[in-house]
């Protein structure tokens, strides 16, 4: 898969936290009928593996990611769940070396021109940056490109509504990554109906402004 082109046709990722798997395959339906292909599943909870292999063995069209990978041995479990792609916070060697081993393609996290040029050094074009808000948001996305144009970006972190259209406005910017439109209490009271809505209306202002 080519992560940046896949990326860029969805424009956006919801980050997921989620503590019962029985709720994976409804919100990947919902957010499907909300206009939103594409998810990460965090590693924060202990459901995180089972709900990407629910997901996954549904057949359902979503592209879906494992988040917060902060160990080179977590890659064999997410490979071995079916996951697409791994998301980590930050980024060592150690990740990017088991991640091209089991051929799992990574957005390894970056906030310094130091880490984007490591990341870029071993073979990752796309790269996450985390947390987006603590560091300058879509001015850094901007900044960045001048000295290193050949890097692709998803930002996640504190990303408002409002601050969407200048990100979008990037040319580096692959996606954006937020868990406003399924919150871990939202999944919870399994309001799918709520999650739907919230993924049409982003999504909307999406292809508004990044048309397909």
């Amino acid at each position: 898969m080519d992560l940046n082109h896949t990326l860029r046709r969805l424009g956006y990722v919801p980050v997921i936290e989620i503590d019962d798997a029985d709720n994976a395959v409804p919100l990947a339906e919902a957010l499907l009928a909300g206009g939103v292909g594409c998810i990460e599943v965090t590693l924060r909870t202990t459901a995180g593996l089972p709900s990407i292999t629910a997901i996954v063995k549904s057949g359902l069209p979503m592209v879906t990611g494992v988040g917060t990978v902060t160990h080179a041995d977590q890659v064999r479990a997410c490979v071995d769940v079916g996951a697409q792609f791994a998301v980590a916070p930050g980024y060592t060697h150690a990740i990017g070396r088991a991640c091209h081993d089991a051929r799992l393609p990574l957005l390894p996290g970056t906030v310094t021109p130091s880490e984007v040029l490591a990341a870029l050094d071993d073979g990752w074009q796309t790269l996450k940056f985390f947390p987006a808000s603590l560091y300058g948001g879509a001015a850094w996305l901007k900044a960045i490109h001048g000295p290193i144009p050949q890097a692709n970006f998803c930002p996640t972190g504190g990303i408002r509504d409002d601050d969407i259209p200048a990100y979008l406005a990037c040319p580096n910017l692959a996606a954006f990554g937020s868990s406003a439109v399924a919150s871990r209490g939202l999944i919870a009271a399994r309001n799918w109906a709520g999650i739907t809505d919230r993924a049409k209306q982003l999504m909307a202002v999406v292809r508004a402004l990044r048309p397909l």
